[in-house]
């Protein structure tokens, strides 16, 4: 009797055969990632790249070491099943396109411009030469090179392609290592090295078109590359536009990191599916995605670094790992193969050296600062890897050529790392780099001037343009400003005046229709900004701290606010320039941000500042100031006069401040400081202090209140939430 099959049977064969799938699927990741990590650490123990220990643990796990130590045990592991590599391709290429996304954030177009001259002629030369030697070499490969049906000329130009890109990821991270990020060289390499990735990411979308339309036109050329600028072009104007709104109103409903990270992800999908649509590989719109979403001012500032977080400990090993997996150095034992892999290796380092060298020396580029950016530009990683990895999937390499694409990242990364750290031995920086090296050291250690975006409301009256000037001269000129205008529908401010003041600064002019200006105010600053500017209406004889709009912004600002109350009975704008300024200080953070301030603004204007420390006495006349040069130190008393004002004094030479200093004794430190301005002849005063809410209104402290009274002078308040 013919055994009669139950419909159930196939159900449980099939769950089986799924459960299997999913078994292996997961132990690879998990021996793909600790693998990778593994061969990670120990390549950073030893100075090399983390991107290279991922490809060696592709290596071992690959055909090339675990297939031949234990045949068997590797087919369990990466078995002939086109479902299984589906899975693990699925990981691997959402892992490359947040690489790419984190890339693209790290991309900025507008240094490569900025660097100008140099920049230009490194890029063109690391291109241009390697480009024409990788044509040379596509030409003569024998045929054991070709997919089966692949075209000669297609196969030339994407053997030129992966020879003469280089990796911005990687040249970042040997720079980063070695500490010349911020240096001159630092600059051109990075800026070279991203116009390499900009530049072999269009290519790449070309030849991918090329190799999948199956015919190579000059039509299909025009199509493909007018394909990719019109989507650059959109994305970079009208997706952009798009995106900023986006991630404001995530801003308005709260800025939650989640949000932003949902929309990132939104964005990468959308810009990848439209890339792909075109014909070009999803990775570029993820590129492309990353670069438009840096260039938000409304971006989440933890963003990058969650990304950064979630790609390095999972995605990108797995990718990396993934490219190694495939491959099988066993297919090099043919001599032909071994020997044209030696040249392609051979040729992808040394006319990468001479085309960024000789392109630094066209630059004007010292021998040594030329043959530091031809080590440097050497490094190829993860673009190297996905024109390989394309290059397979599209049937224009073989086997064997994909496997000697792989293995250039991870020969030429090695040389750039070794290489590199060899030239810049002992490199000095020239003044220039030093001054400007040791200014950036100081602005990201600060607490309130930093190049997040200010913030500047105003009613178009004097006391707005003297906040501008305060600001302008005080923060860096990367730094931009949004100014604000709040008032009913009829109402218009004549904004001119703020714009002459803050020239040459990223700038743009907002009109919000509300005639509560103190909520549309706080509702503003809680889009990304760092800092509220404030020109203040003198209301204190009325009983309020300031005035009533600044009383209430200062009663529920969520950031740092700058206060800036111009001199009594003055009848224009601040002066040019401040003479002379007191600045009290005192060893806390709210003291350490006024400094901030008035550092920068004597600077850009040359202006004495006069650093205080009023000690308190009891039971003796308040002491006189000593004026005996540029250290004052207290007759009596402790030491803890000395180390504020010493601290201070050291901040104030790293910022290039004209300042002397002043140590007081006395009941009341407001009492002192008034009578210090008097004596001087002030014409300025900087304090920092806790914003602080007490009983539904502002306190600033008794010091800062009754300076804010009794000061004629202009007087400029630095203040902190408590809370941040």
């Amino acid at each position: 009797m013919p055994e009669v099959a139950m419909p159930g049977r196939a159900m449980i064969l099939a769950a089986e055969s799924a459960d299997f799938v999913f078994l292996v699927f997961w132990v690879q990741i998990l021996a793909l990632v600790v693998t990778a990590h593994l061969f990670g650490m120990v390549m950073r123990k030893v100075g090399m790249p983390s991107v290279i220990g991922a490809l060696l643990a592709g290596l071992v796990l690959g055909p090339s070491v675990f297939g031949v130590v234990w045949e068997s045990g590797f087919e369990w592991f990466l078995p002939e099943d086109v479902g299984q590599d589906a899975a693990l391709s699925a990981v691997s290429w959402i892992g490359v396109a947040l690489l790419l996304v984190v890339t693209g954030f790290e991309t900025d177009l507008g240094l490569i411009t900025k660097l100008g001259r140099p920049a230009l002629w490194v890029t063109a030369g690391s291109l241009v030469v390697p480009l024409a030697s990788g044509i040379v070499v596509g030409v003569l490969l024998p045929s054991v090179f070709l997919d089966d049906g692949a075209e000669r000329l297609t196969f030339t130009l994407f053997v030129a392609l992966a020879l003469s890109v280089s990796s911005l990821a990687v040249v970042a991270k040997i720079l980063s290592e070695l500490g010349l990020m911020r240096r001159d060289i630092g600059q051109i390499t990075v800026a070279a090295g991203m116009g390499n990735d900009v530049i072999g990411w269009v290519m790449l979308g070309v030849l991918t078109g090329l190799a999948t339309s199956g015919e190579v036109s000059v039509i299909q050329v025009l199509s493909t590359l007018g394909g990719i600028l019109a989507f650059g072009a959109l994305a970079l104007t009208v997706g952009q536009r798009l995106v900023d709104v986006v991630l404001r109103q995530v801003r308005r409903r709260g800025g939650s990191l989640a949000a932003a990270l949902v929309v990132c992800m939104l964005v990468m999908l959308a810009f990848g599916v439209t890339t792909e649509w075109l014909g070009v590989e999803a990775v570029l719109g993820a590129f492309v995605a990353g670069v438009v979403l840096n260039r938000s001012r409304f971006q989440h500032e933890d963003v990058l670094g969650h990304l950064e977080g979630l790609t390095g400990a999972l995605f990108a090993p797995v990718f990396f790992a993934t490219a190694g997996l495939q491959v099988d150095l066993r297919l090099l034992n043919d001599a032909e193969a071994f020997w044209w892999g030696c040249v392609i290796l051979v040729v992808s380092i040394v006319f990468k050296f001479v085309g960024a060298y000789g392109g630094a020396r066209l630059a004007g580029r010292t021998h040594r600062a030329s043959l530091a950016l031809g080590a440097g530009l050497n490094a190829r990683g993860a673009l190297e890897i996905v024109i390989a990895t394309v290059g397979l999937t599209v049937g224009v390499f073989s086997p064997t050529a994909f496997t000697v694409i792989v293995l250039v990242p991870v020969v030429t990364s090695l040389f750039a790392s070794v290489t590199l750290r060899a030239v810049v031995n002992n490199w000095q920086d020239t003044p220039a780099e030093v001054e400007r090296l040791g200014r950036e050291q100081a602005l990201s250690r600060n607490l309130v001037v930093r190049t997040s975006r200010l913030l500047l409301p105003t009613r178009g009256g004097p006391e707005s343009i003297a906040a501008a000037q305060i600001l302008h001269f005080a923060w860096p000129p990367e730094a931009g400003a949004t100014v604000l205008t709040v008032g009913p529908r009829n109402i218009e401010v004549d904004v001119t005046p703020l714009r002459n003041v803050l020239y040459e600064r990223p700038l743009e002019h907002r009109q919000v229709r509300d005639d509560d200006p103190v909520r549309a105010i706080i509702n503003e600053s809680q889009l990304g900004f760092g800092v509220i500017g404030l020109g203040a209406i003198d209301y204190t004889d009325t009983g309020m701290v300031i005035s009533p709009l600044v009383d209430g912004v200062l009663s529920e600002s969520p950031i740092p606010v700058v206060v800036v109350r111009r001199a009594r009975n003055l009848d224009r704008p601040l002066p040019a320039a401040f003479s002379r300024a007191v600045v009290p200080v005192a060893g806390s953070p709210v003291s350490r941000a006024a400094q901030e301030v008035a550092f920068n603004l004597s600077a850009q204007l040359g202006t004495e500042l006069h650093i205080t420390h009023v000690e308190s006495i009891r039971g003796a006349s308040a002491g006189l100031p000593s004026l005996l040069g540029r250290r004052i130190m207290p007759r009596m008393g402790s030491n803890v006069g000395q180390q504020v004002v010493g601290q201070a004094m050291a901040l104030a030479d790293e910022l290039g401040a004209t300042t002397r200093s002043v140590v007081l004794e006395g009941y009341s430190p407001a009492e002192q400081i008034l009578r210090l301005m008097t004596q001087i002849e002030a014409d300025l005063v900087v304090m920092g202090a806790h914003l602080r809410r007490v009983g539904g209104r502002p306190f600033l402290g008794h010091q800062v209140e009754e300076v804010l009274r009794e000061c004629d002078a202009t007087v400029v308040v630095v203040l902190i939430p408590f809370d941040l």
